[in-house]
């Protein structure tokens, strides 16, 4: 990786951390509060929100025919969403440790708050939690193949690649054979490094 794009990565973390700060600012301007990781609401807030929500009865009966027609072809996709959770996980749970790569956590990969919304009817929280699944999934598995990239194959494409993994910048530059193997090297070791400190932290050292 050379100075520059460091030097570009360096600044979209500062940016990202920018964009979280505001965020927050903008959930205390809405009294969320979060109590023991538990997302809370203020009373009158609930109260408030409670006024703009639709009765379930009323939202199925008036829902668009497009979006009725839409479900049948939604909800199977659970199916093979579920069995690449499972496959995944059971991949990394079985090659990582034996590779030197660190597990991902799947509990931080999936956000599950909707549920609080109080202006929100029964089905439209499954329709939010669906999605909250769906997204989850798609980037733990991500971060899972990203990882599997940097020891397997941690090559750049030699056209620009449309929302890259954060280790993609990291890797060797398409056709230069001459720093592959000694990068291919050092990118491993900074996994071995990774597993060996998310080691420590699970061992509570």
């Amino acid at each position: 990786m050379t100075p520059q794009i460091q030097e570009f990565l360096d600044r979209i973390e500062l940016i990202e951390r920018a964009i979280e700060q505001e965020a927050k600012i903008r959930r205390q301007q809405w009294q969320t509060h979060f109590d023991e990781h538990k997302l809370r609401f203020e009373k009158e807030v609930l109260a408030q929100q409670r006024r703009f929500k639709a009765g379930l009865w009323a939202y199925v009966l008036t829902a668009q025919w497009r979006h009725v027609l839409c479900v049948p072809f939604i909800y199977p996709v659970l199916v093979p969403m579920l069995l690449l959770d499972v496959f995944v996980s059971v991949y990394q749970w079985v090659c990582f440790p034996l590779c030197g790569i660190p597990r991902v956590q799947r509990s931080d990969f999936w956000v599950f708050d909707r549920s609080h919304l109080a202006y929100l009817n029964g089905l439209e929280k499954i329709n939010c939690a669906y999605c909250a699944y769906g997204n989850g999934l798609i980037a733990y598995c991500r971060e899972i193949f990203g990882l599997t990239e940097q020891y397997w194959c941690p090559i750049k494409h030699s056209r620009r690649v449309l929302q890259a993994h954060p280790y993609y910048h990291g890797f060797v530059d398409y056709g230069d054979a001459e720093n592959y193997l000694s990068e291919l090297t050092r990118l491993r070791s900074e996994l071995k490094a990774m597993h060996k400190q998310s080691v420590k932290t699970e061992d509570g050292l």
